[in-house]
């Protein structure tokens, strides 16, 4: 073997190597058959101010100053939202899960909101309205208001 074919081997063998490892990391950021991204997880609270526009990463939580409330973003639950630069007929929905807890009464439920028609994109708990305004494009981010 001449070193010109050898050295296309190792390259060749190289980009397959490199393309499965991609592979690889790819799957374990899938979340389910959807395979829509799962957000990185990230920790902290942050305030809310009643009527103002609040951004949470995955795992982070708003803690409205002025009530006993905490809205936390669990995860990207579904995301069939047209992708950037395509024009499409249905605009799509992203579904995101959020809990919502009044810690010093010790309750806490679960729900999803929706950017599109199929759900709702708001609701009420504790006597505070909650709000799903955006939903970042990767879904590593979404934007609450809290009232």
């Amino acid at each position: 073997m001449d070193a010109h074919k050898l050295a296309l081997a190792i390259g060749t063998v190289a980009v397959l190597a490199v393309g499965a490892g991609s592979s690889v990391a790819l799957a374990h950021t899938l979340d389910g058959a959807g395979g829509a991204p799962r957000p990185a997880a990230a920790v902290g609270t942050v305030p809310a101010e009643p009527g103002r526009d609040v951004t949470l990463r995955a795992g982070q939580e708003a803690q409205l100053s002025t009530r006993d409330l905490t809205v936390r973003y669990t995860r990207l639950v579904e995301d069939s939202r047209c992708p950037a630069n395509v024009t499409c007929v249905w605009p799509g929905d992203a579904v995101v899960a959020v809990s919502l807890s009044q810690p010093g009464r010790g309750e806490q439920t679960a729900a999803q909101l929706h950017t599109g028609r199929r759900g709702p994109h708001d609701l009420t708990y504790a006597a505070a309205h909650v709000e799903l305004v955006d939903v970042s494009r990767a879904g590593e981010r979404i934007t609450l208001r809290v009232s």
